[in-house]
């Protein structure tokens, strides 16, 4: 399982020109889920990211999580995260997992993390979106498990 976190003071995502998810401060989180993850990963990556210290403190240091600075959260499913580039131009993607797999990983992701006390908002799972991401810093954190 692979996040891409990004650091945010907005983020919001529109399906269709609907915006469906728009949050202040907080994170914007790309998630992809490859062959083989299961709950295992889902927990830590969320527990991870709850507890991640990547927002500043009073002086400017990378002190505090997102729960210190009462911030929010969305999470988008990125298959791309998968994409095999190494053979000719055309990304290969058979390393992420199939949407039936994936999608109730990424839910879980999605609970875990509200159970953390995040308000959590999502993407539209296997839906073409648009992403609008105000990236804070900036701020970008890869966490793969």
């Amino acid at each position: 399982m692979r996040a891409l976190i990004q650091r945010v003071s907005k983020a919001s995502v529109a399906v269709e020109g609907q915006t469906i998810s728009s949050i202040g401060k907080g994170l914007l989180i790309l998630l992809g889920v490859g062959h083989g993850d299961r709950e295992e990963q889902t927990a830590f990556l969320a527990e991870k990211t709850a507890h991640l210290r990547i927002f500043e403190d009073e002086q400017g240091k990378t002190n505090l999580s997102i729960l210190d600075v009462q911030g929010e959260a969305i999470v988008v499913s990125q298959f791309t995260l998968y994409a095999n580039t190494q053979k000719g131009r055309r990304p290969s993607f058979i390393d992420a997992a199939l949407p039936d797999v994936a999608e109730p990983l990424v839910n879980r992701f999605v609970e875990l993390l509200r159970s953390h006390g995040i308000p959590t908002q999502t993407g539209q799972f296997g839906a073409h979106m648009e992403v609008e991401i105000h990236n804070d810093g900036p701020v970008t954190i890869w966490l793969e498990k």
